[in-house]
């Protein structure tokens, strides 16, 4: 891990390191959560296309964590896809191959999406990393719960804010 960490906007052309993370973070950090057959399921070709359509449509903000010239991580963010949004802004997805987890990828990748402003998230119940991480960026549970579906698996998700 010996290679500078960056953070930078993404580009239309960061689709496919994007793709590929979202799918490697997927089935490293959900393993408890998904079926293995599922997460071996996912294809980079689809994921890739919906990251080009998000890039393009510049509709939130994606950012990419490079090592090097590496995608190790993204995160992005926009104005809230809830009516009722308790913040202005909501941190969609937060990713960080394992390999990389306490490198300050994840840290670096949420100040560029949300700074310190007043954000929220959804978050899997069970997720004891994922909530230990925005615990110390000051998130906390406001209460609201929902299923939700994962690659068509019932999941529990929590909204935090700050």
């Amino acid at each position: 891990m010996g290679t500078e960490l960056t953070v930078r906007a993404a580009a239309l052309e960061d689709a496919a390191g994007i793709a590929r993370v979202h799918l490697q973070a997927w089935r490293e950090s959900y393993a408890h959560l998904l079926p293995a057959e599922t997460l071996a399921g996912l294809q980079q070709g689809p994921r890739e296309e919906r990251w080009r359509a998000i890039i393009a449509a510049a509709t939130t903000d994606t950012w990419v964590a490079c090592a090097g010239t590496d995608i190790i991580g993204w995160a992005n963010a926009g104005t809230g896809r809830d009516e009722d949004g308790p913040r202005p802004q909501e941190l969609e997805g937060i990713y960080v191959l394992a390999s990389h987890y306490g490198s300050g990828a994840g840290q670096m990748l949420l100040d560029a999406a949300v700074g310190d402003a007043g954000a929220y998230l959804w978050i899997a119940e069970d997720n004891p990393r994922a909530h230990a991480f925005y615990r110390r960026n000051g998130f906390v549970p406001d209460g609201a719960t929902s299923a939700h579906k994962l690659v068509g698996t019932p999941v529990r998700i929590q909204r935090m804010v700050r």
